[in-house]
């Protein structure tokens, strides 16, 4: 199958990169051309701006925007829904909010253009892990993409299957779902990083205090010299609190186990604030994740332990660059 792909950043390019894997055709634009030059080749076509790289594409045609959420998708977007036809369909895998969805799809409905929002987890391993895919948008627009999103997916892989799945829809277990319609995906992936959140919070915290049992301010007798890397480690090892999370929180102690790199300056990049409205909006209590966003929004004025453990596991999984501070 043949994708437009905008935005090659650190998720974009893999995922030409996966797609082209698996025998699809690819036609990619980026405002840097180095991006464009540094993937060309089989399978894979340069788009020199965005009327050129339409051009270039099969009706039907589909393309897939990767770009941060706000004004670059938005403008992205709406030069899209001029330059394409009806039949054609925008997918949009990037972080954006889905009341922003929902609205584009109902503007370029009008003019005979699918929107297929698609949130999209996997950070920067998703090349060779493949991505978990939280899809929105109409039934027909969404299967006729699926060789895509079966691409893109994980795949089964080893993963035992859950008991009492017979008669459910099978791509969930390869690792993508159409959610419901416009929004719904992106609705899906905004829980799935509020919970992120709160996730790596609880890490974050338990080792702080594993680190803190070795305090002065302690009876000797309860004082404990922990090695924070293996503790690490061997939670790993059929721990019920295992998961990829502390895979990737035991490889950043490994490498550096006082965390000396780190600054402790965590970033929100929207979803955790868009999580806690929706809980205000809906009257649900998300105690949780509304202390792990603020747990962020504190880090910038103080750094500690848990918040260089917090900025080491974003490093990690999706290759997050610590922003600078004033300290």
């Amino acid at each position: 199958m043949q994708l437009g792909v905008i935005g090659l950043g650190r998720m974009g390019g893999n995922i030409v990169r996966r797609l082209t894997r698996s025998g699809h055709q690819c036609v990619v634009f980026d405002q840097n051309p180095a991006a464009i030059k540094a993937l060309v080749g089989e399978g894979i076509t340069g788009g020199a701006d965005l009327k050129r790289l339409v051009r270039q594409l099969d009706k039907p045609r589909a393309v897939w925007v990767m770009l941060p959420a706000g004004e670059i998708t938005e403008t992205t977007v709406t030069q899209l829904g001029a330059l394409l036809e009806p039949g054609d369909t925008i997918i949009d895998g990037g972080n954006a909010f889905y009341k922003d969805d929902i609205r584009r799809a109902k503007s370029l409905k009008a003019k005979g253009i699918h929107y297929v929002d698609c949130g999209t987890s996997g950070g920067v391993w998703g090349l060779d892990r493949g991505y978990s895919l939280m899809i929105g948008g109409a039934k027909e627009a969404v299967d006729r993409l699926d060789p895509i999103f079966g691409a893109l997916a994980p795949g089964a892989g080893d993963i035992p299957a859950t008991p009492d799945r017979k008669g459910r829809d099978p791509r969930v277990e390869r690792g993508y779902m159409h959610c419901g319609p416009s929004g719904a995906g992106r609705f899906v992936k905004m829980i799935h990083n509020g919970i992120e959140y709160g996730l790596m919070q609880a890490y974050a915290e338990g080792f702080n205090i594993l680190r803190g049992a070795a305090s002065e301010e302690l009876p000797e007798e309860q004082r404990y010299q922990l090695d924070l890397p293996d503790v690490a480690e061997v939670w790993r090892r059929g721990s019920v609190i295992g998961s990829w999370l502390l895979d990737l929180t035991a490889m950043a102690l490994a490498e550096d186990p006082k965390l000396s790199k780190y600054s402790g300056v965590v970033a929100d990049s929207g979803e955790g604030r868009w999580t806690v409205n929706a809980a205000i909006e809906e009257a649900v209590p998300a105690d949780v994740l509304s202390a792990a966003l603020y747990a962020r929004f504190r880090s910038r004025e103080k750094e500690s332990f848990s918040d260089k453990l917090l900025s080491a596991m974003r490093n990690k999984f999706g290759g997050h660059v610590e922003p600078k501070a004033d300290r």
